[in-house]
């Protein structure tokens, strides 16, 4: 048996012994203001979030109980987070995540230089590093002017630099014939798309047209945008432009023709033209021009009645509707003529 004195002795010694606390737990990227193995009860640890990182809702500040324990720990430290950062214009940005340390690159778009760092990263006080770039407009020296060429800036911006998708407009000076396109364009690389040329183009002395005529025509050569222009024998009729051009290929464009009257192809018959009934015995002997029309007049013989069918010239050509049929001697002695019957439309 041990002596009351030593059993008592023992259990003060235990009651002491538990009366301090252990190192507190850790927490990640975090660090404490007294770091030692024990603590006594009621001292007090702080936990501070290391650079970078910031703490969350939990709290910061913990007490050694009389249990030997600390209370439930509830701090976290979260990466500090960065701006979202803005669009750049006429580029883009790539990120996977805004969090500390994390990198965001930035790229231009075809015909943009890059003016600026490439990279950025998400620093400790939740800023980017250094300045975001820009992308600037590539620009383009200017061209070459062709020999007897004039040209005519098209630019986007203000100002006497040529940028990327300006344009000049190429003119010759006349008689001088453009060879190329009239338009170049300030390209992505900073070159300017293919410059054209000023060229002397002629044209042959031009020929007439069958039933027709040049007006004013001069024996010589033609030169470049130059033009004549042309008429119809009378009662031919002009169809296409008036005007030939001579072009750069030293050709001329298309020309007119004349196209023909027809003959209306019956001795006797009673017909509408522009509305009114004519003779064609006496009021259309000429016949008719190209591209008019004539109404022949065809009897429905169920219903008594009379229709109109149109035909019309072309070119030295009328085919008479298969319902016409023209009538003999003795047929308009007899027979009412069908221009006389009262319109089928009307009968209806």
């Amino acid at each position: 048996m041990f002596p009351l004195a030593l059993v008592a002795f023992a259990l003060s010694h235990c009651a002491l012994a538990a009366r301090v606390c252990p190192r507190p737990p850790e927490v990640l990227f975090a660090t404490i203001n007294v770091d030692k193995s024990v603590y006594d009860v009621g001292e007090e640890v702080e936990y501070t979030c290391r650079p970078g990182f910031v703490p969350n809702n939990g709290q910061r500040k913990y007490t050694c109980l009389p249990t030997g324990r600390w209370p439930l720990n509830t701090l976290l430290c979260l990466p500090q987070r960065c701006p979202r950062p803005g669009p750049l214009q006429n580029g883009k940005i790539e990120s996977i995540d805004s969090h500390y340390q994390s990198s965001i690159s930035f790229s231009c778009e075809p015909g943009y230089n890059l003016v600026g760092t490439r990279t950025s990263q998400c620093m400790a006080d939740g800023k980017w590093s250094g300045t975001f770039p820009q992308c600037q407009a590539v620009t383009c020296a200017p061209p070459s002017i062709p020999k007897f060429g004039v040209l005519s800036y098209r630019r986007l911006k203000p100002g006497n630099v040529s940028h990327f998708l300006d344009t000049i407009v190429f003119e010759c000076v006349p008689p001088m014939a453009l060879i190329g396109n009239e338009t170049a364009t300030c390209m992505a690389d900073g070159s300017w798309s293919s410059i054209p040329e000023c060229k002397v183009v002629t044209c042959p002395t031009p020929t007439g047209i069958e039933n027709g005529f040049i007006e004013f025509a001069v024996r010589r050569t033609y030169h470049y945008n130059e033009s004549v222009s042309f008429g119809c024998q009378p009662s031919y009729v002009l169809d296409g432009h008036k005007h030939s051009r001579c072009e750069k290929t030293g050709n001329w464009s298309t020309k007119p023709t004349c196209r023909g009257p027809c003959k209306i192809p019956v001795k006797k018959a009673v017909v509408l033209y522009n509305g009114e009934k004519k003779r064609v015995q006496n009021d259309l002997k000429e016949g008719i021009q190209h591209g008019e029309t004539v109404s022949f007049f065809c009897k429905n013989k169920e219903k008594s009645c009379a229709y109109t069918v149109a035909a019309q010239c072309v070119d030295g050509n009328l085919t008479l509707p298969a319902c016409f049929k023209e009538r003999g001697f003795f047929s308009t002695l007899v027979k009412k003529d069908p221009s006389d019957m009262k319109p089928c439309e009307e009968q209806a």
